[in-house]
């Protein structure tokens, strides 16, 4: 079952100062890969034990999540891993903001909830906001991965993407696997009651094209 929060609640509108990159890693310079909406984190806790060489920060508006992911985390001992609790859609500015140019090298937003109702649409995860700050940070030629198993979500959030203009839809369309070595929970519970997973990968365009397409 989803959980759901009201990001546009009074209390998850209030933005937060965000842990610094120097004050969560030993090695805060490393490339790094953020996980938005990370739930309970054990994609990425996979993740960061494949790739040492990379720092990975998982975002999560559900406090609970965050603090169960945290101790599971530190009983691995993974160093180059952290989860932190924030709306990214007020809050991701205090993260990208203290980025190196070419540091942020992935991002992941997978399986997010896709609030059905159209007058709902404005909660979803993947806002004009959001997506405008992920385009000013990473770096290019850095891989953006959407998946979802709700077609309608998958369509809009698309072409949200291509509208804005700073990335390139990865071919084909929609991916038949999962580029990524490691699979959600959520992803492997969908595919075993053998239903669709829509998955879209996205680079990020040089600096100059992001110009002239009109970031």
């Amino acid at each position: 079952m989803r959980q759901h929060v009201n990001p546009l609640g009074r209390f998850f509108q209030q933005p937060l100062e965000l842990s610094s990159l120097t004050a969560l890693f030993p090695r805060p310079h490393q490339p790094l890969h953020l996980d938005i909406g990370c739930a309970r984190g054990r994609f990425l806790m996979d993740m960061a034990a494949l790739y040492p060489q990379r720092n990975h920060l998982g975002l999560e508006i559900r406090r609970l999540l965050v603090e169960q992911a945290e101790t599971q985390r530190q009983l691995r001992q993974l160093d180059n891993l952290h989860y932190l609790f924030c709306n990214v859609t007020v809050s991701l500015v205090s993260l990208t903001r203290q980025l190196a140019p070419e540091q942020l090298q992935w991002v992941t937003i997978q399986f997010p909830d896709p609030w059905f109702k159209r007058k709902h649409h404005k909660r979803r995860l993947l806002q004009d906001s959001v997506l405008n700050t992920l385009a000013a940070a990473m770096a290019p030629g850095s891989l953006l991965f959407l998946q979802s198993d709700v077609y309608p979500l998958m369509e809009d959030v698309t072409a949200l993407v291509q509208a804005q203009g700073c990335f390139v839809r990865q071919p084909p369309d929609w991916w038949p696997e999962n580029p990524l070595p490691v699979s959600t929970e959520r992803e492997r519970s969908v595919l075993a009651r053998g239903l669709p997973v829509w998955r879209a990968c996205f680079r990020r365009a040089p600096r100059d094209q992001g110009a002239t397409m009109g970031a």
